[in-house]
């Protein structure tokens, strides 16, 4: 649904049967979004509310609401309006935490998820928003490893997996994505170039990076650590950037 809005707003010559796929699409959120899933990153273990979840589900209908508000196409809108609201404040009253100060990874949960960074990205919050605030700190201090960032804590109750995963790249150009909206422009180019310079003789990126044996690992190329950096790039370098733009 994002994509395809920016696509329009971009020029993307105008198709009914596009609108029809996406009006699909938000038929099925409508009667599907508050039911437990595996979140985006697919977790081996049981369903839950993943915020991030719930948050990419209220990008779909914000971005139905906008298309039908800016790009004229049909809907109805005063529902899906209806929905949205519900859907932002259900997360923000389960999904975050007022001892962590901090969005949380599921509903109920005490631990964190780098996924989190998405929500000022996606025009959810305000990176400035307290919330937000919180949610940067609570990453930096709890996920980061010699300055990268660590998707989520690999505990027994959440995956089932053994810990030992490499730093996230995409996660870490999430966080400087989040520094410069907050006006941190020092600190997010410094990680910026930190991550600059993991890049293969041919400007390559893994999928993830091993701090302390310092290699790549993970999918290589991938294609996410590559979207990262091309965004955090437009993001530092010039206003109207990707973040800016969903804001």
């Amino acid at each position: 649904m994002d994509a395809l809005y920016l696509a329009r707003r971009a020029g993307l010559h105008p198709s009914e049967n596009a609108w029809r796929v996406q009006r699909a699409l938000i038929d099925f959120l409508e009667t599907n979004w508050d039911k437990p899933d595996a979140g985006i990153w697919e977790i081996r273990g049981p369903l839950r509310h993943f915020t991030h979840s719930k948050v990419m589900a209220w990008v779909a209908m914000d971005r139905a609401v906008k298309t039908v508000e800016n790009l004229g196409l049909e809907g109805p809108v005063d529902r899906w309006r209806q929905l949205r609201h519900t859907i932002h404040e259900q997360i923000c009253r389960e999904g975050f935490d007022s001892d962590l100060q901090s969005f949380v990874q599921y509903y109920g949960a005490k631990q964190i998820d780098a996924n989190l960074l998405m929500l000022p990205l996606v025009g959810f919050l305000p990176a400035s928003d307290p919330r937000m605030r919180g949610t940067v700190a609570a990453i930096q201090q709890n996920l980061m490893r010699d300055g990268y960032v660590d998707r989520y804590p690999s505990l027994p109750e959440v995956d089932g997996l053994p810990p030992g995963e490499g730093a996230f790249l995409l996660c870490t150009f999430w966080l400087a994505d989040n520094l410069a909206l907050q006006g941190r422009y020092v600190e997010a180019r410094e990680i910026f170039q930190r991550l600059l310079d993991l890049r293969n003789d041919v400007g390559l990126l893994a999928e993830q990076y091993d701090p302390q044996g310092k290699r790549l690992l993970g999918n290589f190329p991938q294609a996410f650590s590559h979207i990262g950096l091309i965004n955090t790039a437009r993001n530092l370098t010039r206003a109207g950037g990707p973040c800016e733009d969903r804001r």
